[in-house]
């Protein structure tokens, strides 16, 4: 029994490391695109895109590790089931409990990595993640910015500079601002100097110049001696604070919001608990959905499993928009999917058991 115990876990740990990297792969794709937008123009090194990449993985584990497991499970028992190893196991006198011992350990291994990630290892990566990207927009901005040529890194503006005297200090400015459709300006200075504050907040510091502010049919011309001119690119993707929290200080914030505000920290807090513990839930719904699978064998497997992690998450959603315009109570939104879930798997279970 030990060896064929050991046959199935090193099947399904296999398939389950291949299940994680793959969703991981594509879940990443999303996050790199906003940061394509995000860090385009300024330059980034391979390094710099190795240790990003490094740092998205474990916010994305909260996610595709369940995925994975029950993707797992499907594939392997799918197999098991398709080459009747099922009946031949029951004939030899195991129960469906016995036959899903290998799920049990891994199931058990997962919600403890996912409460890992959830409590320390996601909000860490977090903040190495939001520090990587200030630190590479601190030092290459400046130098992102070269003279000659037109550059539109930040949204609705462009900036043209003449001549470059040192890494932060320019020459011969040129700005058209477009941010305010209603009022766009050309700033021109004769020198300016480039730094970063906070975040992804760039100043551009302008000496001895003017502003031309159009307004309808109107031109308003204003001189300066010196103007800090703030810039900001696209970062609304990476700007929030709520992911870089643990349960813990999610709870002491909550204390400190009003209900409306606290809402969605409620929610991020729910997903935290919600989400490791769905682990447990597809420990018991996966072996007998497998068996519900049939004879279709890997690719209905991989198919089960994707339409109902598909279902599950856009009950999630909708659940929590009911909360968010104030439908139903917070718990019950966030926790509804897996309770029904968690039914659905005592179930199916309960009556492969009992065969």
């Amino acid at each position: 029994m030990k060896i064929i115990h050991k046959s199935i876990l090193k099947e399904l740990i296999f398939t389950f490391i291949l299940s994680l990297a793959s969703l991981n792969f594509i879940l990443m794709m999303e996050k790199l695109l906003k940061l394509s937008r995000l860090l385009s123009g300024i330059g980034t090194s391979i390094l710099d895109m190795v240790r990003i990449i490094f740092y998205i993985q474990p916010q994305l584990f909260l996610l595709t590790i369940p995925m994975a497991l029950l993707l797992s499970t499907l594939l392997v028992y799918g197999r098991l089931n398709f080459d009747n190893e099922i009946i031949i196991l029951r004939n030899s006198g195991m129960n469906f409990l016995d036959i899903s011992r290998a799920v049990v350990l891994l199931g058990t291994l997962c919600f403890f990595l996912n409460m890992a990630v959830s409590f320390y290892l996601g909000p860490k990566s977090s903040i190495k993640l939001r520090e990587e990207i200030t630190n590479i927009i601190k030092a290459r901005t400046p130098l992102a910015i070269e003279e000659g040529r037109f550059n539109s890194s930040f949204k609705d503006t462009t900036i043209y500079i003449k001549e470059r005297v040192s890494d932060k200090t320019v020459r011969g400015i040129f700005i058209y601002d477009n941010r305010d459709k209603k009022e766009p300006r050309v700033l021109i200075a004769k020198e300016g100097e480039i730094y970063t504050e906070k975040d992804f907040d760039i100043n551009f510091y302008l000496k001895d110049g003017y502003i031309n502010i159009v307004k309808g049919n109107r031109t308003t011309e204003l001189f300066f001696k010196k103007y800090n001119m703030v810039l900001r690119l696209e970062s609304d993707s990476f700007s929030g604070k709520k992911a870089e929290l643990t349960p813990f200080e999610i709870i002491q914030k909550i204390k400190k919001e009003d209900i409306r505000n606290a809402l969605s920290l409620y929610l991020e807090l729910h997903r935290r608990v919600s989400l490791p513990l769905l682990c447990i839930i597809l420990i018991f719904f996966g072996p007998p959905l497998a068996l519900i699978a049939g004879k279709s064998g890997r690719l209905g497997g991989l198919t089960l499993g994707l339409a109902v992690f598909t279902l599950y998450y856009m009950l999630l959603l909708y659940g929590e928009n009911l909360v968010k315009a104030g439908k139903i109570i917070h718990y019950i939104g966030a926790w509804s999917p897996s309770v029904i879930l968690g039914v659905l798997a005592f179930l199916i279970f309960k009556k492969e058991y009992s065969k």
